[in-house]
């Protein structure tokens, strides 16, 4: 192989030389570097590929028998035997490559970058080039353990491979090792693979290596992937200085110490990436005869590669086991890590990797996220698990996000689904039953803590955290402290039935106090019924009929409100009026009236409705109750409009909102807000009634601007959809189209009914 390099690197000097050409006359001629043309001159490189060549050729302007001779020299520089990046044949496994289409893009898009190095202006003939410094182009793959890091690179290589004619080189860093190769070692490997010969290796002695090692690769067109780096240090000597090759990092770290890094995070395959990835394996027939048993197969491999592999690979091995007989066995959670095993793939084994890599502070708050409940975590929730301070706590969570075992989307946390089993599995190996409930009852008392505090700037009489109060989350504003109530709702609702079945009902009875008034803020949250449900049970438990009244109203307004239960709300107001009448307390008989005015009025039994909404208003009034009084007259606006009183509607909905401008000092501001909204509405549908159709529109609006300015999603999709259907009774359907589509685009805390009509709405016009 030398010999032949050496042949075309005398043939390429002859020529030039015959065409009169310095070293930087062909440079500038051809686009090949001075120091590539010099290096192939010597003998020093192994012969080009045909792109470069063909550069060459034209450089030196050769007629086609100079040409072809030129590149038959090449082609026998370049023997069958000898491959420049060592080992040519890829892993098996590549081929049912599935998914990671953006990445693909990005790493095209990037190996185009590098290519343009190449195209830099070099030296005229007299005065030779300065090169400008260029940083290489380098992609980090990062991710957890099992998402394909390697996987994606060696499918990379395969499909850029004629972008980077001098060789693809795949280096494993074996960065999982307890003792990993040394740099020096590594950047040896690379130095034979790419073809320097042996005694220039010994020319530069250890010492030099690694000064020949960057010459080397900033004058051939590589990619360079390194494989499963332990961490920056490892990585950073083995990163070229410039250069029209590229280099590919896989990493369940993250690097963050790296500079001019083009950052590619990997993640879980889609349901139907992993659908599609799991039938390559068991093959088309047995996926298409059970496919929700298939879907189920999927999401208990939580979607990541490696999962999905063990499992496709368990059922193509077993072939008279049903799909449905392994979605079983791995919906047994304690089990499904031993059962996602096959042969030597292991998905625990590859998360043990990294959890032995952990500092003890990291590990024991990775096991103790397997206590929470819901599906992330903030990080003063976190802490309450190791009873770190929040600094503290957060930088033990961002070194599990650098150690790849911990997500993040925004300011939240996310142990991954098989990750979380495996903490729970390391949880209980190695910390005893008891300090795993300390740990629990320790976030879960703080928990329910801090949604009282944060609930209570939406009760009257309450507001902003007493001066006292020494907290660890923000709750410095209403919008804050709702923001905080929704991220963690999960969580506290699961402390709060920890709470009850633990017998802690005066606990239960104060976070559903405070959470009475904020509810409206969330109306379809979906949980609310199970809240003052269960504050309802601890109410009875204790045997005080003013806090059992309290609650079951409570409870009526959610079975009514949030879960459209008109009847089974009826019997729960029932209930509470009972309870109320047994206390003697008229707040409550007036709230009980008023929830069974309102149930009556959606089962459109107008009259009596209104005589429960008269009773309300009395009884509010008489206790001076002013936001108990303004509900129950917004009551009777909204019967009147149901009942198709249009005119006399208006008139009751102007003196509601008359009542909210006057009383405003002495109002809460977010039921004031409440009030204004419900009242265009019910002013909007009273206008379209007479087919006033622009004031009608205006009150909506004004209600869709109102709701969309509080944040209450659940209000604004019904308001979306009242403007949508009085603007296409209007004729004006391409207003109501937008106003359908809005609403479908508000997500979670939308009315799901409104939905549900505003995609009917636009699958007719699309019909």
């Amino acid at each position: 192989m030398a010999e032949e390099s050496a042949a075309f690197g005398a043939l390429l000097r002859e020529l030039r030389l015959a065409a009169s050409l310095t070293l930087e006359g062909l440079a500038e001629a051809s686009g090949v570097s001075v120091r590539g043309i010099g290096d192939l001159e010597r003998g020093r490189r192994a012969a080009p590929q045909r792109r470069t060549v063909a550069a060459l050729a034209d450089g030196l302007g050769l007629a086609e028998p100079a040409r072809e001779r030129l590149l038959a020299a090449a082609r026998a520089g370049r023997s069958p035997g000898y491959s420049p990046v060592g080992v040519q044949a890829f892993p098996r496994g590549i081929d049912d490559f599935v998914g990671r289409e953006r990445e693909l893009v990005r790493l095209r898009e990037l190996a185009e970058e590098a290519g343009m190095a190449e195209a830099s202006p070099a030296g005229t003939a007299t005065e030779p080039p300065v090169p400008a410094p260029r940083p290489p182009v380098v992609a980090a793959v990062s991710g957890p353990p099992g998402t394909g890091k390697t996987t994606l690179a060696l499918h990379t290589a395969r499909k850029l491979a004629d972008r980077f004619p001098d060789g693809q080189l795949m280096v494993e860093l074996r960065g999982m090792d307890d003792v990993p190769p040394e740099p020096l070692e590594l950047m040896l490997g690379v130095l034979k693979a790419l073809g320097v010969a042996d005694r220039d290796l010994a020319k530069a002695g250890p010492q030099g290596h690694p000064g020949l090692y960057r010459q080397v690769l900033a004058d051939r067109r590589c990619l360079l992937v390194l494989d499963n780096a332990r961490d920056e240090a490892q990585v950073r000597p083995l990163l070229p200085g410039g250069g029209a090759g590229m280099v590919l990092v896989t990493s369940r770290r993250m690097l963050t110490g790296l500079e001019s890094v083009h950052r590619l995070p990997l993640g879980e395959l889609n349901a139907e990436e992993a659908a599609v990835f799991l039938t390559a394996l068991v093959g088309e027939e047995r996926a298409a005869a059970d496919p929700a048993a298939l879907a189920e197969v999927a999401e208990r491999c939580a979607h990541l590669p490696l999962a999905l592999r063990v499992a496709g690979n368990w059922l193509a091995t077993r072939t008279g086991w049903s799909v449905r007989r392994l979605a079983d066995r791995l919906a047994v959670e304690e089990r499904r890590l031993d059962a996602l095993t096959a042969g030597d793939l292991r998905v625990s084994a590859a998360f043990d990797l990294s959890y032995r890599q952990l500092t003890p502070t990291a590990a024991r708050l990775f096991r103790r996220l397997a206590l929470v409940d819901g599906p992330d975590v903030g990080a003063a929730c976190a802490a309450r698990l190791t009873g770190q301070q929040l600094f503290d706590a957060e930088d033990t969570l961002e070194e599990l996000v650098e150690a790849g075992l911990l997500g993040t989307q925004g300011d939240r946390y996310r142990l991954h689904d098989l990750l979380c089993l495996f903490a729970r599995a390391r949880l209980a190996a190695e910390e005893s039953a008891e300090d795993a409930a300390r740990a629990r009852a320790e976030m879960d008392g703080w928990l329910l803590r801090t949604a009282i505090v944060a609930g209570r700037w939406y009760e009257p009489g309450h507001g902003a955290p007493p001066p006292t109060w020494q907290g660890t989350v923000d709750l410095s504003t209403a919008g804050k402290a709702r923001a905080w109530l929704q991220a963690e709702g999960t969580n506290w609702l699961a402390a709060l039935r920890r709470a009850a079945a633990a017998g802690e009902h005066a606990t239960v009875l104060e976070v559903a106090e405070s959470l009475h008034w904020f509810s409206d803020q969330w109306i379809f949250w979906g949980h609310w019924p199970e809240v003052f449900g269960t504050a309802a049970l601890s109410a009875q438990a204790l045997g005080d009929p003013l806090l059992e009244a309290t609650q079951l109203n409570y409870h009526a307004w959610a079975l009514l409100v949030c879960e459209a239960r008109h009847h089974d709300s009826m019997a729960r107001s029932a209930q509470a009026l009972t309870a109320a009448e047994h206390a003697d307390d008229a707040v409550q008989q007036a709230w009980a009236h008023f929830y069974t005015g309102w149930a009556l009025r959606w089962l459109g039994d107008y009259t009596p409705a209104a005589e429960h909404n008269r009773r309300a208003v009395e009884l509010f009034r008489a206790a001076d109750d002013i936001h108990g009084t303004l509900q129950a007259m917004s009551g009777h606006g909204s019967v009147l409009v149901e009942a198709g009183r249009a005119e006399e509607a208006i008139a009751a909905n102007l003196d509601v909102l008359s009542f909210v401008d006057s009383a405003e000092g002495r109002l809460e501001p977010h039921i004031a807000l409440f009030t204004r909204i419900n009242r265009h509405t019910g002013n909007g549908r009273a206008y379209a009634l007479l087919k006033r159709w622009d004031e009608a529109v205006d009150h909506l609006r004004t209600s869709v601007g109102l709701s969309h300015d509080s944040g209450n999603t659940g209000l604004e999709s019904r308001c979306l959809v009242d403007l949508g259907q009085v603007l296409l009774a209007a004729g004006r359907e391409t207003e109501a189209w937008e106003a359908f589509t809005r609403c479908l685009a508000l997500g979670a805390g939308a009315d799901p009914s409104a939905v549900a009509q505003a995609r009917e709405q636009l699958a007719l016009r699309g019909g």
